[in-house]
């Protein structure tokens, strides 16, 4: 049985939605995590005119793709921010996701954050009734705070459900942790239930995330890990290149970079038989 490959919206922050579904879908991919995270990329957001998302949705399925999961990231430690993040449960269900992705705070410049085990553990508690309303699974993602599979895995077994686990997001343990992939998976295999697959230039905290195979991260050795161990979780990729390209407005040419970028994660999946 092959893997479940998506792509995450997000590679392409800074261009359209439509920009985005169309490079996917050229790209070969059938499946995609739409991003819905305010103030960073705006691909859906619950408060867009129903038409829009409407015609989001015919244009995903004109162009052959299925929605898998929902980034919907909103800072799980604030209570007033839980209903934003039940909108954007509701927003998955609307595009028949089957996963919901956050990290414990925002996902980008987020302020003020209170960072304790309890606080979040007691908050995404609350969310668990709305996760089986809209038949979701919850991903919290390695970042920020929460910089390995280990300190998620941490709050996962706090909550205490099969709705909420572990997504592992590859690079990003790297980058906050401070650890080799591999060497975390251990700690977190048992919770993970979603993947981010994100490869990464160098073994340290630079923002240098290239795509699939072009990184220093052995990605095909992690998937056939999870494989082994009867983990065969969606794998999405995201692609966050570096600093200066993500941060900046984009320009002429840019587009041609990140849709050459996820062809050449999706021809390197293909030649490791993977995809």
């Amino acid at each position: 049985m092959k893997n479940l490959f998506a792509v995450s919206t997000n590679t392409y922050h800074g261009f359209t939605v439509d920009q985005a579904l169309e490079g996917i879908a050229a790209a070969g991919f059938r499946h995609v995590e739409l991003t819905a995270v305010r103030g960073w990329t705006e691909h859906i957001m619950p408060d867009m005119p129903e038409a829009e998302l409407d015609r989001v949705k015919k244009k995903m399925e004109a162009l052959g793709l299925q929605c898998i999961a929902v980034s919907g990231h909103c800072n799980l430690t604030d209570e007033a921010r839980l209903n934003d993040f039940r909108a954007n449960m509701a927003l998955a269900h609307r595009f028949g996701a089957q996963y919901i992705i956050s990290s414990t705070g925002e996902a980008h410049f987020g302020k003020d954050e209170a960072f304790t085990d309890d606080v979040l553990i007691e908050n995404i508690k609350k969310l668990v009734p709305d996760l089986e309303k809209h038949n979701l699974k919850l991903g919290i993602e390695v970042h920020g705070e929460y910089g390995t599979g280990e300190d998620v895995a941490r709050i996962v077994r706090g909550v205490g459900s099969d709705r909420v686990g572990v997504n592992f997001d590859t690079a990003n343990v790297v980058y906050y942790g401070g650890k080799p992939p591999m060497d975390d998976l251990k700690n977190c295999l048992k919770d993970i239930n979603y993947v981010h697959l994100k490869d990464k230039v160098g073994l340290d905290n630079t923002w240098n995330f290239p795509a699939i195979g072009q990184g220093d991260l052995e990605l095909d050795k992690l998937i056939a890990h999870l494989n082994q161990h009867g983990k065969q979780v969606p794998l999405s990729i995201e692609i966050e290149f570096t600093s200066d390209y993500t941060m900046r407005d984009k320009v002429e040419g840019d587009l041609e970079v990140a849709n050459k970028a996820v062809k050449e994660s999706y021809n390197f999946l293909h030649a490791k038989g993977l995809i």
